[in-house]
Protein backbone atom coordinates (compact mmCIF):
# COMPACT_ATOMS: atom_id res chain seq x y z
CA UNK A 1 0.00 0.00 0.00
CA UNK A 2 1.00 3.81 -0.69
CA UNK A 3 0.78 5.76 1.92
CA UNK A 4 2.46 9.03 3.66
CA UNK A 5 3.27 9.20 7.36
CA UNK A 6 2.47 12.31 9.68
CA UNK A 7 4.56 12.12 12.75
CA UNK A 8 7.37 13.82 14.72
CA UNK A 9 8.05 12.52 18.31
CA UNK A 10 9.98 9.38 18.89
CA UNK A 11 6.64 7.07 18.79
CA UNK A 12 5.84 8.78 15.79
CA UNK A 13 9.56 7.94 14.59
CA UNK A 14 8.78 4.10 15.79
CA UNK A 15 5.68 3.91 13.84
CA UNK A 16 7.43 5.07 10.52
CA UNK A 17 9.93 2.32 10.94
CA UNK A 18 7.93 -0.26 11.44
CA UNK A 19 5.35 1.13 8.84
CA UNK A 20 8.01 0.85 6.16
CA UNK A 21 8.81 -2.36 7.02
CA UNK A 22 5.28 -3.24 5.34
CA UNK A 23 4.20 -0.33 3.10
CA UNK A 24 5.20 1.93 0.60
CA UNK A 25 5.60 5.06 2.49
CA UNK A 26 5.49 7.88 -0.41
CA UNK A 27 6.71 11.00 2.61
CA UNK A 28 6.94 12.20 5.96
CA UNK A 29 5.27 15.19 6.90
CA UNK A 30 6.94 16.44 10.03
CA UNK A 31 7.07 19.50 11.71
CA UNK A 32 10.09 22.46 11.26
CA UNK A 33 13.56 21.83 12.67
CA UNK A 34 14.10 23.97 15.85
CA UNK A 35 16.20 24.74 18.77
CA UNK A 36 16.27 22.17 21.12
CA UNK A 37 18.13 21.40 24.34
CA UNK A 38 20.85 23.16 26.56
CA UNK A 39 22.63 24.46 23.52
CA UNK A 40 19.32 25.38 21.64
CA UNK A 41 21.15 23.78 18.40
CA UNK A 42 18.81 23.35 15.33
CA UNK A 43 17.89 20.33 15.48
CA UNK A 44 15.42 17.40 13.44
CA UNK A 45 12.52 15.91 14.78
CA UNK A 46 13.10 11.97 15.50
CA UNK A 47 10.51 11.14 12.74
CA UNK A 48 12.62 13.50 10.31
CA UNK A 49 16.12 11.22 11.55
CA UNK A 50 14.27 7.71 10.88
CA UNK A 51 12.98 9.02 7.18
CA UNK A 52 16.62 10.66 6.02
CA UNK A 53 17.88 7.32 7.75
CA UNK A 54 15.59 5.10 5.48
CA UNK A 55 15.83 7.32 2.27
CA UNK A 56 12.53 8.88 2.68
CA UNK A 57 11.40 11.80 1.09
CA UNK A 58 10.27 14.45 3.95
CA UNK A 59 7.94 17.67 3.96
CA UNK A 60 8.44 20.43 6.86
CA UNK A 61 5.87 22.81 5.61
CA UNK A 62 5.52 25.42 8.53
CA UNK A 63 1.78 25.01 8.85
CA UNK A 64 -0.06 21.09 7.86
CA UNK A 65 -2.25 23.86 5.41
CA UNK A 66 0.67 24.47 3.80
CA UNK A 67 1.01 20.76 2.19
CA UNK A 68 -1.35 20.89 -0.81
CA UNK A 69 -2.49 17.89 -2.41
CA UNK A 70 -1.50 14.71 -0.09
CA UNK A 71 -0.80 12.90 -2.97
CA UNK A 72 -2.00 9.71 -1.66
CA UNK A 73 -5.06 8.67 -1.11
CA UNK A 74 -3.95 7.75 2.87
CA UNK A 75 -2.14 9.53 5.39
CA UNK A 76 -1.07 7.79 8.77
CA UNK A 77 -0.76 10.38 11.76
CA UNK A 78 1.04 9.91 14.97
CA UNK A 79 2.13 12.33 17.41
CA UNK A 80 2.58 14.74 14.72
CA UNK A 81 1.80 17.81 16.62
CA UNK A 82 -0.49 20.07 14.83
CA UNK A 83 -3.96 19.98 14.20
CA UNK A 84 -5.07 19.20 10.33
CA UNK A 85 -7.23 21.62 8.56
CA UNK A 86 -10.82 20.19 7.10
CA UNK A 87 -9.94 20.81 3.77
CA UNK A 88 -6.76 18.40 4.51
CA UNK A 89 -8.75 15.85 6.12
CA UNK A 90 -11.28 15.64 2.90
CA UNK A 91 -8.37 15.03 0.45
CA UNK A 92 -7.25 11.55 1.34
CA UNK A 93 -8.48 9.16 4.14
CA UNK A 94 -6.49 10.19 7.30
CA UNK A 95 -5.79 8.15 10.16
CA UNK A 96 -4.32 8.38 13.42
CA UNK A 97 -2.85 6.14 15.77
CA UNK A 98 -3.29 7.06 19.30
CA UNK A 99 -1.84 5.20 22.25
CA UNK A 100 -5.42 5.00 24.56
CA UNK A 101 -8.29 3.41 24.62
CA UNK A 102 -10.42 6.29 23.62
CA UNK A 103 -12.40 8.19 24.92
CA UNK A 104 -9.81 7.50 27.50
CA UNK A 105 -6.53 9.84 27.29
CA UNK A 106 -7.71 12.44 24.06
CA UNK A 107 -4.56 14.59 24.19
CA UNK A 108 -1.24 15.23 24.35
CA UNK A 109 0.33 13.16 26.81
CA UNK A 110 -1.99 9.98 27.07
CA UNK A 111 0.80 7.29 28.22
CA UNK A 112 2.19 9.53 31.16
CA UNK A 113 -1.53 10.68 31.86
CA UNK A 114 -3.00 6.86 32.48
CA UNK A 115 0.09 5.68 34.30
CA UNK A 116 0.34 9.17 36.50
CA UNK A 117 -3.65 8.26 37.18
CA UNK A 118 -2.42 4.55 38.25
CA UNK A 119 -4.35 3.19 35.33
CA UNK A 120 -3.89 -1.23 35.33
CA UNK A 121 -4.49 -1.00 31.53
CA UNK A 122 -4.49 1.13 28.33
CA UNK A 123 -4.10 0.12 24.41
CA UNK A 124 -4.25 1.59 20.97
CA UNK A 125 -7.05 3.01 19.02
CA UNK A 126 -6.41 3.96 15.33
CA UNK A 127 -9.01 6.50 14.57
CA UNK A 128 -10.17 8.33 11.62
CA UNK A 129 -9.12 12.14 12.13
CA UNK A 130 -12.02 15.02 12.65
CA UNK A 131 -11.41 18.31 13.26
CA UNK A 132 -12.30 17.86 16.48
CA UNK A 133 -9.08 17.15 18.87
CA UNK A 134 -8.96 12.96 19.11
CA UNK A 135 -12.72 12.52 18.98
CA UNK A 136 -12.72 10.49 15.56
CA UNK A 137 -14.48 6.88 14.85
CA UNK A 138 -12.32 3.70 16.10
CA UNK A 139 -11.47 1.60 13.25
CA UNK A 140 -9.79 -0.61 15.72
CA UNK A 141 -8.23 -1.10 19.21
CA UNK A 142 -6.56 -3.08 21.59
CA UNK A 143 -5.79 -3.21 24.92
CA UNK A 144 -2.75 -4.25 27.15
CA UNK A 145 -1.85 -3.75 30.94
CA UNK A 146 0.42 -1.47 32.28
CA UNK A 147 3.07 -3.24 34.90
CA UNK A 148 3.41 -1.88 38.58
CA UNK A 149 6.96 -0.81 37.45
CA UNK A 150 6.76 -0.53 33.97
CA UNK A 151 7.46 3.02 32.63
CA UNK A 152 6.44 5.07 29.82
CA UNK A 153 9.08 3.84 27.78
CA UNK A 154 7.72 0.39 27.91
CA UNK A 155 4.02 1.76 27.49
CA UNK A 156 5.01 3.43 24.05
CA UNK A 157 7.31 0.29 22.71
CA UNK A 158 4.20 -1.98 23.41
CA UNK A 159 1.55 0.33 21.85
CA UNK A 160 4.08 0.56 18.61
CA UNK A 161 4.35 -3.40 18.35
CA UNK A 162 0.53 -3.33 18.09
CA UNK A 163 -0.25 -0.41 15.78
CA UNK A 164 0.94 -1.71 12.31
CA UNK A 165 -1.17 -4.47 12.62
CA UNK A 166 -4.41 -1.97 13.67
CA UNK A 167 -3.67 0.25 11.01
CA UNK A 168 -4.81 -2.91 8.32
CA UNK A 169 -7.22 -3.95 10.64
CA UNK A 170 -8.72 -0.68 10.46
CA UNK A 171 -8.36 -0.26 6.76
CA UNK A 172 -10.76 -3.52 6.59
CA UNK A 173 -13.49 -3.13 8.84
CA UNK A 174 -15.65 -0.76 9.78
CA UNK A 175 -15.65 2.87 11.63
CA UNK A 176 -17.54 3.32 15.32
CA UNK A 177 -18.36 5.67 17.06
CA UNK A 178 -16.12 6.33 20.33
CA UNK A 179 -18.68 5.46 23.41
CA UNK A 180 -18.02 6.67 26.91
CA UNK A 181 -16.71 10.19 28.65
CA UNK A 182 -13.90 11.52 27.47
CA UNK A 183 -11.03 12.31 29.51
CA UNK A 184 -8.00 14.93 28.61
CA UNK A 185 -4.59 14.23 28.84
CA UNK A 186 -2.98 17.41 28.85
CA UNK A 187 0.57 18.34 27.80
CA UNK A 188 3.25 17.92 30.68
CA UNK A 189 4.41 20.99 32.32
CA UNK A 190 6.95 21.52 34.31
CA UNK A 191 4.80 21.70 37.44
CA UNK A 192 4.40 18.23 36.68
CA UNK A 193 7.95 17.42 37.25
CA UNK A 194 8.32 18.46 40.71
CA UNK A 195 8.09 15.68 43.25
CA UNK A 196 6.25 16.23 46.19
CA UNK A 197 8.05 14.13 48.89
CA UNK A 198 4.65 14.29 51.27
CA UNK A 199 2.83 12.98 48.57
CA UNK A 200 1.84 9.30 49.02
CA UNK A 201 4.35 6.47 47.79
CA UNK A 202 2.57 5.21 45.10
CA UNK A 203 1.37 8.40 43.71
CA UNK A 204 5.17 9.67 43.75
CA UNK A 205 6.31 6.26 42.10
CA UNK A 206 3.27 6.53 39.45
CA UNK A 207 4.74 10.10 38.41
CA UNK A 208 8.47 8.75 38.43
CA UNK A 209 7.72 5.90 36.23
CA UNK A 210 5.64 8.58 33.82
CA UNK A 211 7.68 10.31 33.34
CA UNK A 212 10.67 8.07 32.30
CA UNK A 213 13.01 7.80 30.38
CA UNK A 214 12.39 10.68 27.94
CA UNK A 215 11.16 13.88 30.49
CA UNK A 216 12.18 12.91 34.23
CA UNK A 217 10.84 14.00 37.75
CA UNK A 218 12.41 16.15 39.70
CA UNK A 219 12.88 16.67 43.30
CA UNK A 220 15.63 16.87 46.01
CA UNK A 221 17.61 14.39 47.26
CA UNK A 222 19.98 15.14 50.80
CA UNK A 223 19.61 18.50 49.84
CA UNK A 224 20.95 18.14 46.24
CA UNK A 225 18.51 18.97 43.25
CA UNK A 226 18.28 15.43 41.31
CA UNK A 227 16.24 14.13 38.25
CA UNK A 228 14.48 10.82 39.17
CA UNK A 229 14.57 8.41 36.61
CA UNK A 230 13.35 4.80 38.53
CA UNK A 231 11.82 3.85 41.93
CA UNK A 232 10.07 1.02 43.24
CA UNK A 233 7.60 0.18 45.95
CA UNK A 234 9.18 -1.89 49.17
CA UNK A 235 6.87 -4.44 50.33
CA UNK A 236 5.32 -2.38 53.11
CA UNK A 237 4.32 0.16 50.36
CA UNK A 238 7.22 2.46 51.02
CA UNK A 239 8.88 4.54 47.86
CA UNK A 240 12.54 2.84 47.15
CA UNK A 241 14.47 5.45 44.59
CA UNK A 242 16.44 3.06 42.08
CA UNK A 243 18.47 5.84 39.85
CA UNK A 244 18.97 9.49 39.88
CA UNK A 245 20.75 12.32 38.40
CA UNK A 246 22.47 15.08 39.81
CA UNK A 247 22.52 18.25 37.96
CA UNK A 248 24.92 18.30 35.49
CA UNK A 249 25.72 14.96 36.05
CA UNK A 250 25.56 11.15 34.21
CA UNK A 251 22.52 8.56 35.63
CA UNK A 252 23.39 6.57 38.76
CA UNK A 253 22.52 4.38 40.99
CA UNK A 254 21.00 5.66 44.20
CA UNK A 255 24.08 4.15 46.09
CA UNK A 256 26.54 5.33 43.85
CA UNK A 257 24.59 9.48 44.24
CA UNK A 258 24.87 8.41 48.38
CA UNK A 259 28.95 7.65 47.86
CA UNK A 260 29.67 10.50 46.15
CA UNK A 261 27.94 12.62 48.73
CA UNK A 262 30.45 10.81 51.90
Amino acid sequence: MRLAVAATAPIGADLLRRLAERHDVAYLLTRPDRPRGRGRQVGAPPAKVVADELGIEVRQPERPSELGDPGVELVVAAAYGALIPKDLLNRALWLNFHPSLLPRWRGAAPVERAIMAGDAETGVSIIRLVEELDAGPVGASASFPIGPDEDAGAVFSHAGELAPDLIDEALEGEFRDQEGEATYAAKIGPGDRELDWSRPPAELHNRIRALSPHIGARGELHGRPVIVWRSRLGDDGSLEVLEVQPEGRRRMSLAEFERGLR
